[in-house]
């Protein structure tokens, strides 16, 4: 009696823990974002951040959706990978209004301080141009929508002609899942080509470190494909990588070579 009991109790608290997992695996992810939206809105300054970013988790997600088709896995997963869609599309969005705005108020500075009477709108780029030295540097959002959608639909129709293929679906997990996990490896790179860390935010690195290992710590006690935890102890060692340049350049005795953070180096979780 008192052993059923004890389950009544455990059980909603278990159920109350996995959902709450769950809801941090699909929402965690562009938390970090939402600060860095904010004071883009605010500053009205979108330099310090990569819209390469955008680009990379964009392809990560949509791969990972087009794999659930082939194999499927656990709906949180899923979930995630939509809601980190839509968050890289509204940070685009404003990214390119800010951009666009910033462009043309230079031109306009730059007219009256030369005492032109006529103002002329900044050249636009276009996703349709087919410039590869402006790939992802376009004028409208509705361009970045065209490549979106252009990759999803050409990726979705390679998936769905090789869908029964058990090596197509697994290297096309693979895929996704590495893509995302290869996010910290340019700040890595940038901190042992400056032999220095100034100017990265330890806090920051603290925070991927502590959401990449809760990740694949979900992903090693729940039925998830191989990639995502194999990807996910990668993403870990990257940020102790990380972590551990910032304590080799601080104690070095040279001073350091100041630089700024790489804007690639923004990353889910």
């Amino acid at each position: 009696m008192e052993t059923e009991g004890l389950v009544w109790l455990l059980e909603p608290l278990r159920q109350l823990v996995a959902w709450g997992a769950a809801g941090a695996m699909v929402f965690g992810g562009v938390v970090p974002y939402i600060p860095q939206y904010r004071d883009i809105r605010r500053t009205q300054n979108a330099d310090g951040f990569s819209t390469y970013v955008c680009l990379v988790l964009l392809v990560a997600n949509i791969l990972r959706i087009l794999f659930w088709f082939g194999r499927q896995f656990e709906a949180p997963l899923m979930w995630q990978s939509i809601i980190m869609i839509l968050t890289m599309l509204l940070m685009l969005r404003l990214c390119t209004q800010v951009r666009v705005s910033n462009e043309l108020s230079l031109k306009r500075r730059a007219f009256t301080d030369s005492k032109e009477e006529e103002v002329r709108a900044p050249l636009r780029r276009s996703y349709l141009d087919f410039d590869p030295h402006h790939f992802w540097c376009w004028s409208s959002f509705s361009d970045y929508l065209q490549c979106v959608l252009a990759f999803s639909g050409v990726a979705g129709y390679i998936t769905y002609l090789c869908i029964d293929s058990a090596l197509f679906v697994e290297t096309l997990g693979f895929l996704a899942v590495f893509t995302e996990a290869m996010l910290g490896v340019p700040q890595l790179c940038r901190n042992y080509h400056h032999r220095s860390t100034e100017g990265m935010s330890i806090k920051m690195v603290l925070m991927w470190t502590s959401g990449d290992t809760f990740k694949t710590a979900y992903f090693l006690l729940h039925s998830v494909p191989l990639q995502f935890s194999v990807c996910g102890l990668l993403q870990v060692l990257v940020d102790l990588a990380i972590l551990g340049q910032a304590y080799a350049y601080a104690h070095r005795s040279s001073k350091p070579v100041p630089h700024t953070t790489h804007p690639a180096s923004a990353k889910a979780l």
